[in-house]
């Protein structure tokens, strides 16, 4: 009978689209300009990868910006810097375990007389969690990027931190050169104290204090061309 054949043909037709739907997730739905039912593999190739330089393509866990992009030298008299504590933020997104500072020296002075010349990192609170012994001695030597060891690592969570530069000595204003990634004041912009990327704080120092006192951040070096210096992390 007719009404038998359009029983049948109705259940025939649920039964081929149940199975169609089997084909897929369930709830799934398909991207766009995609059939129903049709799964997409995930893109290959250069389009899938990360075009941006990260810190891990050179065994490094962080730095203040691409090696590649500080062509800049920087240099300031030892009367300039000498005893001032020297600040670059870097912001961590992950947590590591942080064992040295990479420093990118660009010129020494083998006539420098140095000494009490310390690495560190401050947290935001500006409480001091790492340092090096006096590293003199790397500024006399061998002008590359180079590692400079904490004297003991630490937990780094992830968050603000400051890395920490003090000079004490005389040297060549042009000879003791630094890498540098931005010339001077133009790396603040839109930054405050206690936030600001590049600053100076305290003057007289022969080692790096326990604490620090952010919101006392200064610019006044920096306007005078000490430039926001390469950092990075392992």
């Amino acid at each position: 009978m007719r009404i038998t054949r359009t029983v049948v043909g109705l259940v025939a037709g649920t039964v081929v689209a149940a199975l169609l739907a089997g084909c897929s997730s369930p709830g799934a739905k398909p991207e766009k300009g995609a059939s129903a039912g049709v799964t997409q593999a995930p893109p290959a190739g250069p389009a899938a990868l990360d075009p941006e330089p990260r810190p891990q393509d050179q065994n490094l866990l962080a730095w203040t910006g691409d090696p590649n992009d500080a062509g800049h030298v920087t240099a300031q008299s030892s009367a300039g810097v000498g005893g001032r504590v020297t600040l670059v933020r870097l912001v961590l997104r992950e947590r590591i375990t942080w064992s040295n500072i990479w420093l990118g020296l660009a010129g020494i002075d083998p006539g420098a007389q140095l000494a009490d010349c310390h690495l560190g990192v401050y947290d935001a609170k500006g409480n001091l969690r790492g340092a090096t012994a006096d590293v003199s001695p790397q500024l006399m030597t061998d002008a590359i990027a180079k590692p400079l060891a904490l004297q003991k690592p630490f937990t780094a969570e992830p968050g603000t931190y400051f890395i920490a530069l003090l000079l004490n000595g005389s040297w060549a204003t042009n000879a003791l050169t630094l890498k540098a990634t931005g010339a001077g004041i133009s790396v603040n912009a839109g930054l405050t104290p206690p936030n600001l990327r590049y600053s100076t704080v305290l003057t007289g120092q022969t080692s790096l204090p326990a604490t620090l006192d952010l919101t006392q951040q200064s610019v006044s070096t920096i306007n005078t061309g000490w430039a926001s210096q390469w950092y990075a992390v392992s």
